[in-house]
């Protein structure tokens, strides 16, 4: 029976190590757009069940970071969107008891000026700044070009310039 074992592939086994090594990044990144918990992590699960059963349309290994972030971002959007379908109009989301990241209790008023822009502008500075993705990975991520990922970061720094001195 040892003749015949088969060995994963180098994508799937690559895609594994990331994965799990990375884990922690891919929860910040979910729980900075829906700020849950649990949602955070239904998010993550989704995103990690999608690119193990799509591994095989990564075609090359040293994309695995661009490519599951595309995953998570486009899951993170999705939730958000069928959320805002499933509220009526005048209902509103309450959270008696929130969840907070210690690890942005430092900068919460920043955090809640960078939530408060429009989520492609979001998502451009939260690549950059939190998970120090180049411009050139957070436009593979995104889908947009090299030119309007530099746009939507300057205009968003320039937008929380703005609105912080304005708080100031």
């Amino acid at each position: 029976m040892r003749g015949n074992h088969i060995s994963p592939p180098e994508c799937y086994v690559e895609l594994m190590t990331y994965l799990t090594e990375t884990q922690n990044k891919f929860y910040r990144l979910a729980f900075s757009y829906v700020r849950n918990k649990e949602d955070a992590l239904d998010i993550v699960q989704n995103a990690i069940c999608k690119a193990l059963e799509n591994y095989q349309s990564l075609k090359n290994k040293e994309a695995v970071k661009t490519w599951f972030y595309r995953i998570l971002v486009n899951e993170s959007m999705a939730f958000l969107k069928k959320r805002r379908e499933e509220l009526l109009p005048d209902e509103q989301i309450i959270d008696l008891t929130p969840y907070y990241e210690k690890k942005y209790e430092l900068y919460d008023d920043l955090y809640e000026q960078i939530n408060a822009l429009p989520r492609d502008v979001q998502t451009v500075i939260k690549l950059r700044y939190y998970e120090e993705f180049s411009l050139k990975e957070i436009a593979a991520v995104t889908g947009m070009n090299l030119s309007t990922v530099k746009t939507k970061l300057y205009r968003g720094l320039k937008m929380l310039k703005q609105r912080m001195e304005a708080e100031a």
